[in-house]
Formats: C-alpha cells, sequence, structure tokens
C-alpha cells in the first residue's frame, strides 16, 4: 500500500480516495501532506491516527467513517435471541487491521455487558479462516461473528460456505453477505458510505478544504435475515427479528 500510494502521489493526482481498512488511507496519510485525501472506513478514525478530531479534521483528510465496531453489542444481542442456546460465540478478526485493537476492545465491552462467553478468532488469509471455523467447531462455539474487514468482504464465498458446511450460524456487518447466501447482518449502511464519499471528492474538487469538512457518521443502519440459510440451519427466526429486518430473504 504504501508504494501504491507513492505511485498516485508521483501521479500528482487532485485526490485520493481510500476504502476499506483504515491501512489505504493511513499509507495515503503517509505518502503526502497536501494531496487531498477522503476515506471510507468502519473504524475510530482519531483513534486510528488519521484525524485529529471529528468535527474539523484539519489536515488534508477527511471522509466518512461507519464505526462498524460501535453496534458489536447489538449484533452479539441479535445472535443471541437468534441462537439462544450459543454458550460461546466467537468473534473472527483480522490482526493486520489497524483497528484491531479498537475491535477487541469493543468486543471484550459488549461481552462484559451482556454475559456472553466470547472467543476472538483471528485470520490474515485463505488457510488460517479455514483454520478459525475449524477451531470453533472443536471449542463448540455456537455461533460466530465476522468482523467488519475488507478481507472478509472479499472471502464472502468461502466464509458462507464454511458457515454451511459446519452448521455454524454466523453474523456479517452488511447485507451483501446476506444477499450472497449468509445468515444475518446488522450494520451501517456500506452504499451510502459510499454515496458520501463521493460527495465529500466532489466538493474537494470544487474547492472545499478537505480539513474542513467533519468527518461523517453513519445515520442508517440495516439488518438482514436469509430464512432460507436460517432454515437449512435448523434455527427459527423469532418473529420480532423478522419484523425489525430491512431486507428478509425467503
Amino acid at each position: 500500500m504504501p508504494g501504491l500510494a507513492a505511485d498516485l502521489v508521483q501521479h500528482r493526482v487532485a485526490v485520493i480516495a481510500a476504502s476499506g481498512s483504515p491501512n489505504p488511507a493511513l499509507a495515503a496519510k503517509a505518502a503526502t501532506k497536501t494531496i487531498p485525501i477522503v476515506f471510507v472506513n468502519g473504524g475510530d478514525p482519531v483513534a486510528d491516527g488519521l484525524v485529529a478530531r471529528l468535527n474539523r479534521p484539519g489536515g488534508n483528510i477527511t471522509g466518512v467513517t461507519s464505526f462498524s465496531n460501535v453496534v458489536v453489542a447489538k449484533r452479539i444481542g441479535l445472535l443471541r435471541d437468534l441462537v439462544p442456546n450459543a454458550r460461546v460465540i466467537a468473534v473472527l478478526v483480522n490482526p493486520n487491521n489497524a483497528s484491531v485493537a479498537t475491535d477487541r476492545k469493543d468486543v471484550q465491552e459488549a461481552a462484559l455487558a451482556s454475559g456472553q462467553r466470547i472467543v476472538v478468532m483471528p485470520a490474515t488469509n485463505e488457510s488460517e479462516i479455514d483454520s478459525a471455523f475449524a477451531n470453533a467447531v472443536q471449542q463448540q462455539v455456537g455461533a460466530l461473528l465476522v468482523d467488519a474487514d475488507g478481507l472478509f468482504r472479499s472471502r464472502a464465498g468461502q466464509l458462507i460456505a464454511l458457515g454451511a458446511r459446519y452448521l455454524l450460524p454466523v453474523s456479517y456487518a452488511d447485507q451483501e453477505y446476506v444477499l450472497a447466501g449468509g445468515l444475518m447482518s446488522y450494520g451501517p449502511s456500506i452504499a451510502d458510505g459510499y454515496r458520501q464519499c463521493g460527495v465529500y471528492v466532489g466538493r474537494i474538487l470544487k474547492g472545499a478544504n478537505p480539513g474542513d469538512l467533519p468527518v461523517m457518521q453513519p445515520t442508517k443502519f440495516e439488518l438482514a435475515l436469509n430464512l432460507k440459510t436460517a432454515k437449512a440451519l435448523g434455527l427459527d427466526v423469532p418473529l420480532h427479528i423478522q419484523q425489525l429486518a430491512d431486507e428478509v430473504i425467503e
């Protein structure tokens, strides 16, 4: 990523849009102090070192954060409602993500608040994802929560297939997984975040100073359910969860 960012700077681009985990935005920030940068990610941009503050980020960088991991308590609660007999819930994280320390903290706080036993399982590639699922089954994990991360989004097919193979209920951060056959998702609207990124890029190209544009935070959250997948897993989805869902696939 540092090499790619340096290449963009050398080409004297007008603006850099950095999406996914905080890593691309951090690489862009390290490469230039003058070219405007607009990020889109799910972490805490202050804790990740991208901006000094949300309301006036300063410098040459601003963007959109979904604070995906702030909703981890809600996601755990929905999993508990859906799989009430799950004594242990696993959380799959990517330790190479710059936000992983914050993610682990959010998970631990959610576990303490709910009284739910949580185990954190790291994975950085395809093979480690396979191993994490096998390990979860060995530890008699009752359900699994996939952290918001670009790596996992790129391996959605693998994750969904593993959940089906091991008959393991899996919760995801956005509904793209559910549309592809995943069980359930809850989180900020990904499409809305990228739309706002485009708006900010347009404003900067028209002369706006990125340091004066506040970091945008999510206003729209989406719950999606795949009842076909739930049936294959032998789960009865409570009516109140179905009524809360924005997207239900039957």
